[in-house]
C-alpha cells in the first residue's frame, strides 16, 4: 500500500500537464499547481515578473524539447512544481530513515548513499528532527534526452532548519528556530514512452 502510495504521488505530481544536517558526499542528501494543458516552453526572452527567477535555464530549452517531442504531454512547467514536492518528500524520507520510501524515489546510486549515512546516524546514536521551512526557488538547469533516457537537473534553493539530537532526545547539534539557506542540484531521469511514469532522482550535488 505504501509503495502504490508513493509511485501514484510521483507520476501525479511529475512530468504530466493532467498530469542538513549534513550533506551526503556525492551522491548526497509546496503544493503543486494545476497547469493548463498545450503550454509550451517558456521564451527565455520574455521578460519575467520582478523577484521570479525564470522557470528554465536558456541551456535547458534545447533539452526540454527534445523530451517534449517524445512525449508531447510532458510540461517543464508542471515538472518543476512537482520537482518541488519530491525534494520534500526525499528529504523528509532521509530525516526520518524511511528507506521503503526513498527506495521508490531515487536510483540505486543515490538511494545507497541516503542508506550509508542513515546506517552511520544510527550508529553514532544520533537522529534528525529537520525542517524543510520553505522552498525559495526551483529552476530547471539542464535536460536531455539520450536514446529513450530523459534527465532533467533541477536547483532548489531552500530554507531549512536542522537539528541533530541523541537518543535520549537531547539536542546536540544545530537549532528548529534558525533556518540555514541550502542550495542543491538534483537530476531526476526516465525512460520516456516507458510504461513506468515515475521519475527518479539518479543524482545530487550541491550548488557552486
Amino acid at each position: 500500500m505504501v509503495f502504490l502510495f508513493v509511485a501514484f504521488r510521483l507520476w501525479s505530481v511529475l512530468g504530466r500537464r493532467t498530469g542538513h544536517e549534513q550533506t551526503i558526499a556525492r551522491p548526497a542528501e509546496a503544493a503543486p499547481a494545476p497547469i493548463a494543458a498545450g503550454r509550451s516552453l517558456p521564451d527565455a526572452a520574455a521578460p519575467t515578473a520582478p523577484g521570479r527567477p525564470a522557470l528554465v535555464e536558456p541551456r535547458a530549452e534545447t533539452g526540454l524539447r527534445a523530451i517534449q517531442s517524445a512525449e508531447s504531454h510532458f510540461d517543464p512547467a508542471h515538472f518543476v512544481e512537482g520537482a518541488r514536492s519530491a525534494y520534500r518528500m526525499i528529504l523528509e524520507a532521509y530525516w526520518n530513515e524511511d528507506l521503503d520510501t526513498l527506495r521508490n524515489l531515487t536510483g540505486d546510486s543515490v538511494y545507497e548513499a541516503f542508506a550509508d549515512a542513515i546506517a552511520q546516524r544510527k550508529e553514532a546514536g544520533q537522529k534528525l528532527d529537520n525542517r524543510l521551512v520553505t522552498i525559495e526557488n526551483a529552476v530547471i538547469e539542464q535536460a536531455a534526452l539520450s536514446g529513450r533516457q530523459a534527465s532533467i537537473t533541477v536547483r532548489f534553493e531552500a530554507d531549512i532548519a536542522a537539528v541533530t539530537r541523541d537518543t535520549e532526545g537531547t539536542v546536540i547539534a544545530g537549532s528548529l528556530t534558525d533556518a540555514v539557506p541550502t542550495h542543491d542540484v538534483w537530476t531526476f531521469a526516465r525512460e520516456v514512452k516507458s510504461d513506468d511514469p515515475n521519475w527518479v532522482l539518479i543524482e545530487t550535488d550541491e550548488a557552486a
